[in-house]
């Protein structure tokens, strides 16, 4: 089975390639794609660079030009419950897009005509996902995470996003992620380990923390190739 693993940016993948070991670089459409096995699968990984842009068009190479049966995605994000700390992991239920607007024509915020408001994670993958949490006594949240193209460092907007899209967190690529394998019809999965609070000081604490969580959430990502049959 050929696997997908994506993050947004390089401190995001580092820690998969270290994981993986050998790999072949493929460069495509100004990007590079790492080729590898690791637990009998062949494996793909790429950063996507930030944002939604970026972020589907890396997901519709992955599938289309390497032929990915299932798409993994580690990285970090913002917390919005305040039941998450930095360093906790979240998967999502669904994604959302918050800064999708077009409320103007009578439609709810994050939602285009044919589209989605919401869209739903691969339940397998999630299933998947909490096993391994158990077998290593892992708390693993489960919940909403919305998208946009803005990083949130506002308290008012972060208490917007929660109240309008009961999101639990907040990022700048997984929905687009999301729409793509949704459209192509490749189960996805997407894991975040938190790295800021969405608040004033989130542009400090992402910083400081960016490296660590993503650790954490490649770590896990890795397990999880492993179970996947």
């Amino acid at each position: 089975m050929t696997i997908a693993i994506m993050g947004a940016m390089p401190e995001e993948i580092t820690p998969l390639l270290e994981i993986i070991g050998e790999h072949e670089t493929v460069s495509y459409a100004a990007n590079k794609y790492y080729r590898g096995k690791f637990a009998n699968h062949d494996v793909v990984v790429a950063y996507s660079k930030i944002g939604k842009v970026n972020a589907a068009l890396t997901a519709s190479t992955l599938i289309e030009k390497f032929g990915a049966q299932k798409l993994l995605f580690s990285g970090v994000a913002g917390a919005v419950s305040a039941e998450l700390k930095v360093g906790d992991l979240i998967i999502a239920s669904q994604l959302c897009q918050h800064d999708l607007d077009i409320t103007a024509f009578g439609h709810p915020h994050g939602y285009v005509p044919e589209g989605k408001q919401f869209v739903q994670a691969d339940k397998s993958l999630n299933s998947l996902a909490k096993k391994v949490a158990k077998s290593i006594d892992l708390k693993l949240k489960e919940g909403i995470i919305a998208t946009g193209d803005q990083f949130i460092a506002n308290v008012e907007k972060k208490s917007w996003i929660e109240s309008t899209f009961k999101a639990d967190a907040l990022e700048m690529e997984g929905a687009s992620v999301a729409v793509v394998c949704d459209a192509l019809d490749v189960p996805f999965f997407v894991l975040r380990a938190i790295s800021d609070a969405a608040d004033m000081d989130a542009s400090f604490s992402f910083d400081e923390f960016l490296e660590s969580s993503a650790q954490i959430s490649a770590d896990f990502i890795m397990k999880m190739v492993k179970e996947i049959s």
